[in-house]
């Protein structure tokens, strides 16, 4: 496939910035994936597994970036169960095949969520049954792929403080079905059906200083210090990490201590989602991309502080494959821009950002609190 893909519904088509990064050298040491190497990071993707059987530009960028990769949709309960009966793993499958392949790792996304169930669940599924469904779900996948990922996000988006509980927790088909101790049921499944894989909690809105997001953030730890309490095997927290430009909501102080907090309690931290909106910036693309790139570069500057992150994931490649064009509209319909490659597969200025608060971090200085020694380092 050309490497000009379209954007669909977008009336203006892709659009590349007149400065993509000229001259400068993206691939082998300059990689995203070798800088971020030396900062003892991974770093890595979301991938469309038909985008990456189809399109030679889009594969080239995940082989020639990424250490870790992420499925968009392939792992989740609507593409693998297709009636209550029968599994499809052929995306799956040959996602795992990718990685292996190209010696990149593989985290798993996800086993227990709220959304993307198939419709035969509404339909089917009950008290009586709800358990079964989700240990008989964890065991099957989880256990096809034991020992060969690197990473799941075992539970996903557990937390919504608008609906009013106590306790946090949203009000999910999971929760009415099975009861509060379904996110315990869901890690201690995860274990037995893969002993290797870290086992992740992973959340959106813990980055911003909003009211919303501070509740977010002490709901979670919350939800965290009880699974830890009861010894529930939870080894790391995924912090979504999806910005709006220009950033005048990242959390900074507040973020730093959510961070310290997982820490001492021995989870890895992964920045499992990023990308940066810009549907509140002007129409002129160049702004737009020194604007993203400056948030890209302030967050993960403020972010990386923290050692205990471990790996950084963008939702998405490039900005054609970005999903904010159907989540979150631009009022001119113009696509939005939101990676840290444009519609053609060249680097913007988000990619030097990136590069360079890597860099940062590597020449920073230790952390100040010592790590616990049941902290494992990254696997990379």
């Amino acid at each position: 496939m050309a490497g000009a893909a379209m954007l669909s519904g977008c009336s203006h088509g892709p659009q590349t910035s007149t400065h993509p990064l000229p001259g400068i050298d993206v691939t082998g040491k300059a990689s995203l994936r070798e800088h971020a190497a030396n900062a003892r990071l991974l770093f890595g993707f979301a991938v469309n597994t038909a985008q990456l059987r189809s399109n030679r530009s889009y594969r080239a960028i995940v082989e020639q970036q990424a250490s870790i990769i992420v499925p968009e949709n392939a792992m989740k309960w609507r593409a693998l169960r297709p009636s209550m009966d029968r599994y499809d793993f052929e995306d799956a499958d040959s996602l795992l095949t990718f990685a292996e392949k190209n010696r990149i790792k593989l985290r798993g996304h996800n086993l227990c969520w709220h959304q993307s169930l198939p419709d035969w669940f509404a339909a089917s599924a009950n008290a009586a049954d709800a358990h079964r469904l989700l240990v008989d779900h964890i065991r099957t996948v989880a256990g096809r792929y034991a020992g060969r990922m690197h990473s799941w996000d075992v539970v996903n988006e557990a937390i919504n403080t608008r609906d009013g509980r106590a306790d946090g927790l949203r009000n999910s088909p999971w929760l009415r079905l099975v009861g509060t101790d379904y996110i315990e049921i869901a890690f201690r499944s995860a274990r037995e059906a893969d002993p290797a894989a870290l086992l992740t909690y992973n959340e959106y809105g813990l980055e911003s200083a909003s009211p919303d997001g501070a509740e977010k953030r002490a709901a979670t730890l919350q939800m965290l210090r009880r699974l830890k309490q009861r010894n529930v095997p939870v080894d790391a927290i995924g912090i979504q990490s999806h910005l709006h430009a220009p950033s005048t909501q990242g959390a900074g102080p507040e973020l730093l201590r959510f961070m310290a907090s997982c820490r001492e309690m021995g989870l890895e931290i992964f920045l499992s989602e990023m990308d940066v909106s810009d549907r509140d910036l002007s129409a002129a693309i160049d702004t737009r991309d020194r604007v993203v790139a400056e948030d890209y570069r302030g967050f993960l500057n403020t972010a990386l502080q923290e050692r205990r992150v471990t790996a950084v994931l963008t939702w998405g490649v490039d900005d054609a494959s970005t999903s904010l064009n159907a989540e979150q509209p631009r009022k001119d319909r113009l696509a939005q821009r939101p990676l840290l490659f444009d519609s053609r597969y060249q680097a913007k200025p988000s990619f030097a950002s990136v590069r360079d608060a890597f860099d940062a971090r590597l020449g920073a200085a230790p952390a100040r609190a010592a790590a616990p020694s049941t902290f494992r380092l990254p696997r990379l």
